[in-house]
């Protein structure tokens, strides 16, 4: 059985830098995260256990230090916060800010904002609560159900997949010919790079294991490219998911991972598949026959 990893996979600057802000910061001090830092249950239990708290709501927050997760937040929230005294850290992304940016740019153009996302991904909350009117589409359905604006203005949750993006940009040009649609690209660039990893590791595979948290969308998006060139797709978040059953048969093996995965979960996982390979499957393979 032949193994092959994504040329682009794991973690990406923006993840690491936010690890590297809390663990720097823990190391001298107690603070409450408000929310997920990253999706990624490995890392949370790593810094749990350096003392970082993650709130889910202002009522459970117990340091005067509160940080903002890589996925970004309102202004209204850093502003409700500084308000209640505390002290706010930002470990946003840089490409998140970036999507803030465009949003407000074209708000005070006179465009109506359209982002391309998942409605209940805390960076694309972290979009829209500071707008007044807006518009979250992620399907075809959702372009439909639009109402027609003379000016659309539409940027992209960062984790998407451009190809979709772009797609769903052409329809809301054909559904509104009418009107101005400008679109900025805020698509990340580890994200894009990821998926056209992913597609051609799917490609050349019979099985790939896609690693990374259940609510990361990037991990989702992942899982749902290799599935079309791939039949035989396993979402896993550690090593100890991984099961014998999903290499049965199989001659080339693919890995990749999310953005908020860690190096060594990765190599965890690929060791245990090359064990797989070199003891348990050929066994296997016999008893199946």
């Amino acid at each position: 059985m032949r193994i092959f990893k994504a040329t682009h996979l794991g973690m990406c600057f923006g993840v690491r830098n936010a690890i590297t802000l809390a663990n720097k910061v823990a190391a001298t001090s107690q603070f409450s995260v408000l929310g997920e830092l990253v999706h990624n249950n490995i890392v949370l239990d790593e810094l749990r256990n350096k003392g970082v708290h993650f709130a889910n709501s202002f009522q459970e927050i117990r340091y005067d230090t509160v940080m903002i997760t890589a996925h970004g937040c309102s202004q209204k929230t850093i502003a409700s916060l500084q308000a209640r005294g505390y002290q706010v850290l930002q470990s946003t992304c840089p490409l998140v800010r970036y999507v803030h940016k465009t949003v407000r740019q074209f708000v005070e153009n006179g465009f109506h904002p359209v982002v391309i996302g998942r409605r209940d991904h805390s960076e694309v909350r972290g979009v829209v609560e500071d707008l007044d009117e807006y518009d979250v589409v992620l399907t075809a359905e959702d372009i439909f159900n639009l109402k027609e604006r003379e000016k659309y203005g539409v940027v992209s949750q960062t984790t998407q997949p451009i190809n979709y993006v772009l797609e769903l940009v052409n329809l809301l040009k054909n559904r509104f010919p009418n009107s101005e649609v400008c679109f900025v690209d805020t698509v990340c660039a580890p994200t894009k790079q990821r998926q056209d990893s992913a597609i051609e590791l799917a490609k050349q595979c019979d099985v790939v294991i896609v690693i990374g948290g259940r609510k990361s969308n990037n991990t989702k998006e992942l899982v749902n490219t290799c599935a079309i060139y791939c039949r035989r797709v396993y979402h896993i978040e550690n090593v100890d998911e991984l099961m014998l059953e999903y290499f049965i048969g199989a001659e080339t093996v693919g890995i990749t991972a999310g953005t908020s995965t860690p190096d060594e979960t990765i190599d965890l996982v690929e060791k245990k598949i090359r064990l797989f390979a070199d003891k348990l499957v050929p066994e296997a393979i016999i008893a199946a026959a």
